[in-house]
């Protein structure tokens, strides 16, 4: 009954701890979360204030499926100015979030048997969406070191696209100017399509952002995307975009046309107000971040865990390998300390001893989910 696309998409690894949380909190457990992936802080009052006014004003029907024109004119300016590419507004399509301008994207480049190249380990819906558009991904495990020398010797005549996301989820790796540059010109010399994923661009505490659309010869390759939920707290509101040719757009909006039809309207009134104000608010976040990650990192190292740098987003990978594996680490960190992590292999099958580690949640927490941490571990 169930079609044949679908069956290729597994569940989420972190299903058994999700659920095991959940149960846990039913019985009334205190269960410290650090495996969310959303900004704990309130959307800022400004954005809300700018969605509350357009639906007030009755901004709340549907508007053009590509966007409304003040919101992409908007995203060609950050884009100028922040990233030094430059869109025509007609190159953007404002999405229901940043998730669903990934899955335009592949499901309009992809055909059945093409390959596309995922760097392991990778957020999981990368895979998911490349399965549902009939391709078949080809795993390139980064390793502790970061290299990508070797990326040459899984390209085949199938190959079509490479899937980048700096900062990374679950890294929080800002990949350099070597590691982009690299990818540059296999995309060049092999005619490949690159997504860039720069949802977490702007939380950044090392290293500097790179759109490889700014590279030579990448623009009309490349499909850049972002949105808001990460920098601007907006995780609910569902509000993403991306960036291309006039052909990928055209395919993109084609399948924006025929799914969700647009983003929610009032929602796209806030993302001006968050791309035209001030930035402070994002400042202020990243600022809190960054004392959070120092916090987490110093706390893991009295544990004797390693950690991958962690420069951008809001997550720590760590090897827990000297306490088990990775699943069995979570499992016994929620069942015994009431702290819920992710599990390494839900990001890639080769980083089982390994844990990400989300510091989205007060520095009072953190504090308590190590106390508890070290209590059950050592």
């Amino acid at each position: 009954m169930i079609s044949e696309r679908l069956s290729r998409v597994e569940e989420s690894a972190t299903l058994r701890i999700t659920d095991l949380a959940s149960k846990l909190r039913r019985e009334g457990k205190d269960v410290i979360s650090l495996s969310v992936g959303e900004p704990d802080f309130p959307t800022p009052e400004h954005i809300v204030e700018a969605g509350y006014k357009a639906m007030a004003n009755g901004l709340t029907h549907y508007t053009p499926s590509k966007g409304i024109p003040e919101l992409r004119e908007a995203i060609a300016r950050k884009f100028e100015r922040e990233n030094n590419v430059s869109y025509d507004p007609d190159q953007i399509i404002v999405t229901p979030g940043a998730k669903h301008a990934i899955f335009e994207a592949v499901f309009s480049l992809i055909e059945e048997g093409d390959e596309v190249i995922l760097f392991e380990p990778a957020w999981v819906t990368y895979e998911a969406c490349v399965k549902l558009s009939g391709g078949r991904v080809v795993w390139f495990n980064l390793g502790k070191g970061l290299e990508i020398d070797g990326i040459q010797e899984v390209i085949t005549r199938k190959t079509k696209m490479i899937i980048v996301n700096s900062p990374n989820n679950p890294l929080g790796a800002v990949f350099d100017h070597e590691f982009m540059r690299t990818i540059r010109d296999v995309a060049v010399d092999h005619d490949l399509y690159v997504i860039s994923d720069e949802i977490y661009e702007k939380i950044i505490y090392g290293g500097e952002h790179i759109s490889p659309a700014s590279m030579d010869e990448m623009w009309d390759r490349t499909i850049t995307v972002n949105g808001f939920s990460k920098a601007y707290a907006m995780t609910g509101w569902r509000l993403g975009y991306a960036a291309s040719s006039d052909e990928i757009i055209s395919a993109m909006l084609k399948v924006q046309q025929h799914t969700v039809s647009c983003a929610p309207s009032f929602v796209q009134y806030a993302g001006v107000s968050a791309l035209e104000s001030s930035q402070k608010c994002v400042e202020d976040m990243v600022r809190e971040f960054r004392e959070r990650r120092d916090l987490v990192v110093s706390g893991l190292e009295e544990l004797g865990i390693e950690c991958m740098p962690a420069e951008g987003a809001f997550y720590v990978f760590a090897d827990v390998g000297r306490y088990g594996s990775g699943m069995e680490v979570s499992e016994r960190l929620l069942t015994r300390a009431y702290v819920a992590v992710t599990p390494g292999d839900a990001f890639g099958k080769s980083w089982g001893d390994w844990v990400r580690i989300s510091y989205a949640t007060s520095k009072e927490n953190l504090r308590k989910a190590l106390k508890r941490m070290r209590e059950v571990l050592n």
